[in-house]
């Protein structure tokens, strides 16, 4: 089915469309463990703090992931961080995904690593990607671009790179497939400078 099921940038006949992302929610634990990792390792300013208004014992906190987006969190005092690791359900959230900056990747190498933060580096192909987890043990991915390609034709090049790695026979998507895919589409972009890492692929060949 996975395989039949085209790939494009082109709008699906749906009967409406998303205009982007808004917000994503996580049941968190407390306020100071949450503001430790959000706000004070990754930079996230705190910009709103209300009740839960679902459920005002609770207090939700709305962090601006760097480009307006927004993460909130609900948090409790009475709830301690998770230091254990998380088993995601059906239906669960696996990750969570925040860009940062590719010019400043080895700086955030070095700022969890001052903050005694676990990590692996993996080159996916179509981005570089940082692993580690936050205080209640959800995996937090930070990942930087390797090209500087326009926000609004993403989906473009990633689609045409699909189709570019389909011809070519690939398993996935591979940094040649994004560069043949940039070069098609005419786009002027110029490549990141990031460090060599393995491609972390588990079972494809």
């Amino acid at each position: 089915m996975s395989n039949e099921t085209p790939v494009t940038a082109d709008a699906p006949d749906s009967p409406f469309r998303t205009t982007g992302t808004d917000h994503v929610t996580i049941w968190g634990s407390n306020e100071a463990d949450t503001l430790a990792f959000y706000r004070d390792l990754l930079g996230m300013p705190l910009v709103l703090r209300q009740p839960n208004l679902d459920d005002p014992s609770q207090t939700h906190l709305f962090f601006d992931t760097g480009d307006g987006r927004i993460l909130t969190v609900f948090v409790s005092d009475d709830r301690p961080s998770n230091r254990g690791q998380l088993r995601t359900q059906t239906g669960g959230v696996h990750h969570l995904c925040f860009a940062v900056d590719p010019e400043q990747y080895e700086d955030v190498m070095a700022a969890l690593d001052e903050a005694g933060k676990g990590y692996n580096v993996f080159d996916r192909g179509i981005f570089h990607s940082l692993y580690t987890t936050d205080h209640n043990g959800l995996v937090v991915e930070l990942t930087a671009d390797k090209y500087d390609v326009p926000a609004e034709r993403k989906g473009e090049v990633l689609a045409t790179a699909q189709r570019i790695r389909e011809e070519d026979g690939a398993d996935y998507a591979q940094d040649e497939h994004l560069a043949a895919a940039i070069e098609e589409l005419g786009i002027e972009a110029e490549k990141y400078d990031l460090p060599d890492a393995d491609s972390g692929v588990g079972g494809v060949d």
